[in-house]
């Protein structure tokens, strides 16, 4: 069915890996805290693996069920990344994009979407105001990689290391 590729915004990234088998895994414990990252997935075991290996790079992880959650817990957690699952209960990972960027308190976190990134998903998540695409399944490094790029880019937005998403109350 189609060809030539659809153009994407500058500035956003679709990581496509694949997960290969048994071994050459590592853990790599990083001193001092890299950021703060708010992981959103109805499923339990990917929301421990992205936790886990976010938190072998010295990343502080908080997790959400689904969009609706990540709604109610984003300003208590003031995040400098999150990450989101697009298939989810209640509010789907583009719904809660969408009302994180209308929102000013939470308008400039950095969203990756963490899913199957179809080409339709990439679409919508552009339209959505997403920053990054990993495709699921995806290799840890890879994950590790997007995020600690989206927290870095975060930090040279805010002008100061390791400044807080929502600064303001209210």
């Amino acid at each position: 069915m189609g060809g030539g590729g659809v153009g994407r915004p500058h500035g956003v990234e679709v990581a496509k890996t694949r997960t290969r088998g048994p071994g050459r895994t590592y853990s790599r414990v990083v001193p001092g805290v890299s950021g703060r990252v708010l992981v959103v997935d109805d499923n339990k075991v990917i929301r421990q693996l992205i936790k886990v290996n976010l938190e072998l790079e010295g990343f502080e992880v908080v997790t959400a069920n689904d969009g609706a959650e990540a709604l109610d817990v984003v300003h208590r957690v003031c995040p400098d990344v999150i990450t989101l699952d697009v298939v989810m209960p209640r509010l789907d990972g583009f719904g809660a994009a969408a009302q994180l960027r209308a929102d000013p308190r939470t308008r400039d976190v950095p969203v990756a979407i963490v899913s199957a990134c179809s080409q339709q998903e990439v679409e919508a998540g552009i339209a959505a105001g997403v920053d990054a695409f990993l495709a699921k399944p995806f290799e840890p490094t890879e994950l590790v990689r997007v995020v600690r790029r989206l927290a870095e880019r975060k930090d040279r937005r805010d002008g100061r290391k390791g400044a807080p998403a929502g600064r303001g109350r209210g």
